[in-house]
C-alpha cells in the first residue's frame, strides 16, 4: 500500500496502480529507459495493471519484459475496440477496482475518465504527446513515466502538490 499524506484533509491509500502503457509507457512501442526498474520497485507495493489497445503489437513483448506473471504478478488487459470506447472502458476498469484506492497514469484522451475518476490521476507528459483532456482530468502531471513511477514510489513529494 501507497499512503499519500495530504495534511488536514487526510490521507490517501493506494491499493492499485493502472497504467495506460503506449505513449505513457512507452515511445514507439518499446517501454522508456528506467520504467523496468521502478514497475518492479512498484509491484512489491501496490497492485499494477496495465490497460492497452495494443496499438504496437509489442504487448507480448512487454509482458516478457517486466515478467508480469512473476510474483507480485502485474495483471495485463488488452482493450478491445468491440467493448466499446477505450476512455469508458478504463473508467470501468478502475471502478471494479474501487476507485478511492486507485491511481491512474496515462496521457492520452482515452485516459481522461480514469485519471478524473481514480482517487489520484497522474497525466504523463511523453514523447508521444498528451491529450489536453488527459491533462483536465488528472491531478498531478508529470514530465515522463519515470518521474510519474516516482511520485508513487516517494509518496511524500506528492504531499506539497495536492495539500491545500
Amino acid at each position: 500500500m501507497i499512503e499519500i499524506d495530504l495534511g488536514r484533509h487526510g490521507c490517501i491509500r493506494l491499493e492499485y496502480a493502472v497504467f495506460d502503457v503506449n505513449g505513457t509507457l512507452t515511445r514507439d512501442g518499446q517501454l522508456i529507459d528506467g520504467v523496468i526498474e521502478r514497475m518492479h520497485a512498484l509491484r512489491r507495493l501496490v497492485k499494477v495493471h496495465l490497460l492497452t489497445a495494443n496499438t504496437y503489437g509489442t504487448q507480448d513483448m512487454i509482458d516478457q519484459i517486466l515478467a508480469v506473471a512473476e510474483p507480485p504478478a502485474i495483471t495485463t488487459t488488452v482493450l478491445r475496440t468491440e467493448d466499446g470506447p477505450e476512455d469508458e472502458q478504463k473508467a470501468k476498469y478502475i471502478a471494479t477496482l474501487g476507485i478511492a484506492n486507485v491511481a491512474a497514469v496515462g496521457n492520452g484522451k482515452n485516459d481522461r475518465l480514469m485519471l478524473k475518476n481514480a482517487a489520484l490521476g497522474i497525466a504523463v507528459i511523453g514523447p508521444e504527446g498528451t491529450a489536453g483532456d488527459a491533462l483536465r482530468g488528472a491531478q498531478v502531471v508529470a514530465s515522463d513515466p519515470v518521474s510519474a513511477i516516482d511520485l508513487l514510489l516517494h509518496p511524500v513529494r506528492l504531499k506539497a502538490t495536492l495539500r491545500i
